[in-house]
């Protein structure tokens, strides 16, 4: 069970951080407690492996990054845990996840590729496939964001 403040401290960072020299004291300030006691339930919340990562989110379409391909690679579930570790160590990598294939859609592994273009996550593909000997995957580009939300566990007023 979460105590009350560990909830006041959730649904303090689900949103934006501010753009602030100390955030983590803006935050704090917010809601009412000291700097230290936020961070103090923030690393209570890791070690007990109630939050796993605190990280951001950057907007990919403002820093340059104009093209995305959600890459489907069908891979030897023997190697699934080798070849995903491989994949994920690419820096144009932000996601990998392994899935249960279908009979109508074999794909076990995927990927979210980031490039200057579709040219360019094409090439970081071909690349990635050729250092893990995987042969048969699918690129699926984004053509429009419908929604881009972080999930809200603890809604405020």
């Amino acid at each position: 069970m979460l105590t009350e403040i560990e909830k006041r401290v959730i649904a303090s960072i689900q949103g934006d951080m501010p753009i602030v020299e100390q955030p983590y004291r803006e935050i704090a300030h917010a809601i009412g407690i000291r700097e230290e006691e936020l961070l103090a339930v923030l690393q209570s919340l890791v070690d007990r492996g109630i939050m796993r990562r605190f990280g951001a989110t950057l907007r990919h379409q403002r820093s340059g990054f104009d093209a995305n391909a959600m890459t489907a690679w069908q891979v030897d579930e023997a190697r699934i845990e080798e070849v995903g570790a491989l994949m994920a160590a690419f820096p144009q990598v932000s996601h990998c996840y392994r899935r249960d294939p279908k009979p109508t859609w074999p794909y076990n592994l995927y990927t979210m590729i980031h490039g200057t273009s579709e040219a360019d996550c094409i090439a970081t593909a071909r690349e990635m496939a050729a250092k893990a000997g995987v042969s048969t995957y699918e690129l699926l580009f984004s053509k429009e964001e419908l929604k881009k939300t972080s999930m809200t566990y603890f809604p405020t007023d």
